[in-house]
């Protein structure tokens, strides 16, 4: 869809992030033309792991799996009709779509699709012939050096390449939420950093380890991604024993994006991604945002913030973080919530409040002690 004269940068991106992500599965030969990436095994590389993870790629929209013929007419119909025996064991309608690349090769498209349709249909006489929106498309394409034929595509990520719009820091905590926010940014183009409040002991190992497992699964589509785990009991602490109960949350937000706008600058990041829906808690109401951003200086995109719970659980299933995110262990969010909190908090309340804290500190100690975990 990207008809710019930059359209190359996106395309070459694409293809380098395949090479990448297909590296550790063995050896591939990955070229391009026209928009069309193709990816051939070497001798023992397996073809079903490949086939998973580039459906997984950010700026593929299909994936097909494809059988090279010699580039013959006779070549292209014995390979069709073998590589096609199991597709087309049972009655079904199908369709020959071709396209010749290379201008050079005897028959036209038209041709090619018309000899390889006939020879199915000769060899499976079971098989009806549908124009319009058939059972099977059989795709035939000559190339420069060999023709393919595939039946059916997969859909992929869609989106566009992960890199191609810079940088951003997400909150990443252990809901169903913040993976989701993670996963529609990235999917527009932006390579994720991730940084999780930490609350040891009043939050286990085990929920660090969930926000870990999170981050793996984030990092089959988006390619490899730093956790920084930043430790936030003494901060909590501080906030308890010195402002009003009903500010704890919103307190705890602000500090959460200061720290977090550090992480996100020390990293080459350009801005914070959150988790937060309108209205879905206390410190997601239109005021409780105004003063929570009020901190930062870098944006802070919010994608699921017109969604409801629905819509987001919808999503957090389909890219498989449903399960972990629903897993019984308790984030930092949940310590020492205000029976009260407050909806509608007023800067200036806010800032009074935090005059008893040593803000600086606080968060210049937490970021110094961050670790950093390396994902993917």
């Amino acid at each position: 869809m990207l008809k710019g004269l930059n359209r190359y940068i996106f395309e070459e991106k694409l293809v380098t992030t395949v090479r990448r992500r297909l590296k550790p599965l063995g050896e591939y030969s990955v070229s391009s033309s026209q928009s069309i990436i193709y990816v051939e095994p070497a001798e023992g590389a397996p073809l079903e792991p490949a086939l998973a993870a580039a459906k997984k790629i950010f700026g593929i929209v299909s994936v097909s799996r494809a059988a090279v013929c010699e580039k013959t007419p006779e070549g292209i119909m014995r390979v069709a009709g073998e590589y096609l025996r199991e597709t087309f064991s049972q009655p079904r309608t199908f369709k020959v779509e071709a396209r010749r690349a290379d201008k050079r090769f005897p028959l036209t498209s038209p041709q090619i699709g018309a000899e390889v349709g006939g020879y199915l249909h000769d060899m499976y006489p079971h098989l009806t012939p549908k124009m319009d929106d058939p059972d099977v498309l059989v795709r035939v394409e000559v190339r420069e050096k060999y023709a393919f034929v595939s039946a059916g595509r997969t859909p992929g990520a869609g989106g566009i390449p992960t890199g191609t719009a810079g940088r951003a820091m997400l909150l990443l905590s252990g809901g169903i939420d913040s993976p989701v926010a993670g996963y529609m940014m990235a999917k527009r183009g932006l390579e994720l950093g991730a940084v999780h409040f930490f609350s040891y002991p009043y939050t286990s190992m085990e929920a660090k380890q969930k926000v870990l497992d999170l981050a793996e699964i984030l990092a089959g589509y988006c390619g490899k991604i730093t956790v920084s785990v930043v430790p936030f009991t003494e901060i909590q602490t501080a906030i308890r024993a010195n402002c009003s109960e009903d500010y704890f949350t919103i307190i705890m937000r602000r500090m959460m994006m200061r720290i977090a706008q550090q992480v996100a600058e020390r990293q080459n990041c350009s801005a914070l991604i959150t988790g937060e829906s309108l209205g879905q808690v206390a410190s997601q109401t239109l005021q409780s945002l105004c003063v929570t951003d009020a901190v930062c200086e870098m944006p802070v995109f919010r994608p699921l913030i017109g969604m409801d719970k629905d819509e987001i659980v919808t999503v957090s299933q389909k890219i498989g973080t449903f399960e972990t995110s629903i897993l019984p262990y308790e984030d930092c969010c949940t310590v020492f919530t205000p029976k009260h909190p407050q909806t509608k908090p007023r800067p200036e309340n806010v800032l009074k409040q935090e005059e008893a804290l040593d803000v600086e500190t606080l968060v210049n100690k937490a970021v110094e002690n961050t670790e950093r975990i390396t994902l993917g």
